[in-house]
């Protein structure tokens, strides 16, 4: 069976949609008789082998995939209540704020027991990677200098160096990305050497991004020397840019995104939702995943006792930094902290 994957443009049922896409891929099949409609904040190259090996299982099912950001993933189901029958996202806090509010559908099946309690919420969110937060640099542009194994070591090289690194520092823009958000409200609740970071990072004039692939392609560039909170997985990758790139998960600990999928509530085929979802679970959740799988392998225990992970558990308690007056004041400091001469 061969299967063919055309980029084009996607017209849902509904009215034309008002939430941001960045793209959309159509993966057809010889004899299509169902569409699966997805919609992702995971990279289509990344996320292609999955969808691949799911329609050689179900070769009569189309999948239209469709990339935004976090953010547009809420605008779409919360807002906009399109009828995609499946969502994936790497903001966690958003997905579960999506099922807390009632966007979403329970689902129960023979493969999800396989996932540990801490890696889903209340039958609605399923994790199904683990994804540490890493720094990226350039090996060229640090010429000379030790590689930073950790934030502390991060925040020295920059206050001894920073003719060097002026400008040529990235990280998120956390106004704009809900990945970005997460990842500083983690790391703000893990250590205060956070903030002492962001206001050196703010001092020289730090690069804000809205995704990891920019980044991560400013690195091996040259317009940046290092970024910080990149998805490693993303960086891992990215093989074509071997030697330019050197990933480094931070030894004092390292964030753990887990990727998550719901199905939506306003699905028009939850059943092939339920499908796809469990067809994530088997490939993720297994002691050795199958060559479809992209992503880093699954830790069942979580990181383990003396590790640096520091995976973000599902749950109520990433609802906190979603709070109006916290996230306000959590931007405000951020603000301070990163933009010193525009002060917000």
């Amino acid at each position: 069976m061969r299967f063919a994957v055309l980029s084009i443009l996607i017209l849902l049922a509904a009215p034309l949609a008002a939430f941001e896409i960045e793209d959309e891929t159509l993966f057809d099949v010889a004899d299509p008789r169902r569409t699966l409609r997805v919609i992702s904040t995971a990279d289509t190259d990344l996320f292609a082998p999955l969808i691949t090996a799911f329609q050689a299982e179900y070769p009569r099912v189309a999948v239209a995939y469709t990339t935004v950001s976090s953010a547009e993933v809420m605008t779409a189901l919360a807002e906009e209540r399109a009828p995609f029958d499946l969502a994936v996202s790497s903001a966690m806090d958003l997905q579960t704020k999506l099922a807390n509010d009632g966007h979403t559908r329970p689902h129960n099946s023979a493969l999800t027991g396989r996932v540990p309690d801490w890696g889903k919420w209340r039958d609605h969110v399923f994790a199904f990677t683990q994804e540490p937060a890493a720094i990226v640099i350039s090996p060229q542009a640090f010429g000379g200098l030790p590689v930073p194994r950790s934030r502390q070591d991060l925040i020295a090289l920059l206050r001894e160096h920073p003719d060097r690194f002026r400008g040529r520092v990235g990280t998120y823009d956390v106004r704009l990305s809900g990945l970005g958000y997460l990842f500083a409200t983690q790391d703000a609740r893990m250590s205060e050497t956070y903030w002492r970071l962001a206001e050196v990072m703010g001092s020289l004039d730090a690069r804000l991004y809205c995704c990891s692939g920019s980044m991560i392609d400013d690195v091996a560039s040259g317009r940046i020397a290092v970024a910080y909170n990149v998805l490693g997985s993303y960086a891992a990758a990215r093989e074509d840019l071997e030697g330019q790139i050197e990933i480094i998960e931070p030894e004092d600990f390292t964030t753990v995104m887990l990727r998550t999928a719901v199905i939506p509530a306003t699905a028009e085929a939850p059943d092939l939702g339920a499908l796809f979802l469990d067809h994530l679970i088997e490939t993720a959740w297994t002691d050795t995943p199958a060559a479809a799988y992209p992503f880093p392998p699954m830790a069942v225990d979580g990181g383990g006792a003396g590790s640096a992970l520091r995976p973000i558990p599902l749950g109520p308690g990433l609802l906190v930094f979603l709070d109006r007056l916290k996230r306000s004041r959590f931007l405000e400091a951020w603000g301070d902290a990163m933009l010193p001469v525009e002060g917000q």
